[in-house]
């Protein structure tokens, strides 16, 4: 009968490996435990505060609408509209839009000049879960407007980890 032994070397490499799989799997667990996949309000506090720059933010001229009931999240319908004359002199540069459920609060950033017409911005989001949402609008002389809506998403998007 013939017995075959492996050598020192292979069997730590497996022992490595093995280890460097467990390790990875917990650090996996962990990483994108349900805890973690959603942005919590101050994630969206967080994201207006590097949008501003510590600026005031002033409610009106901003209308933001959202279903208050949505059923899947995947495919949000929002509109948002900014009260402005679009002229050289007075206009909408961004328009930002946070949503502190989302993994990442910040959905996406519209910019706009004089030549756009309006400020009117008609798009479909995913949104995670119930949450608020607000939009800002960032004039051309450096003031800040907010609007804001709630929903109640009843199939959430946005947290399946690929």
């Amino acid at each position: 009968m013939k017995v075959i032994m492996h050598s020192p070397t292979i069997q730590s490499r497996r022992l490595w490996l093995t280890r460097l799989k467990n390790i990875s799997v917990l650090l996996a667990a962990t990483w994108f435990s349900p805890l973690t996949v959603f942005a919590k309000k101050e994630d969206a506090d967080k994201a207006i505060q590097a949008i501003t720059g510590g600026a005031k933010i002033t409610q009106g001229r901003v209308t933001l609408v959202i279903p208050p009931l949505v059923e899947n999240g995947n495919l949000v319908v929002l509109k948002v509209s900014v009260r402005s004359p679009m002229t050289a002199n007075d206009y909408v540069k961004a328009i930002h839009v946070i949503a502190e459920g989302n993994p990442l609060p910040n959905i996406f950033t519209a910019y706009l000049s004089p030549r756009s017409g309006t400020a009117n911005i008609t798009t479909r989001v995913r949104l995670a879960d119930s949450q608020r949402v607000w939009a800002i609008a960032q004039m051309n002389n450096g003031s800040f407007w907010q609007g804001s809506a709630e929903t109640l998403v009843t199939l959430a998007a946005c947290t399946e980890v690929v």
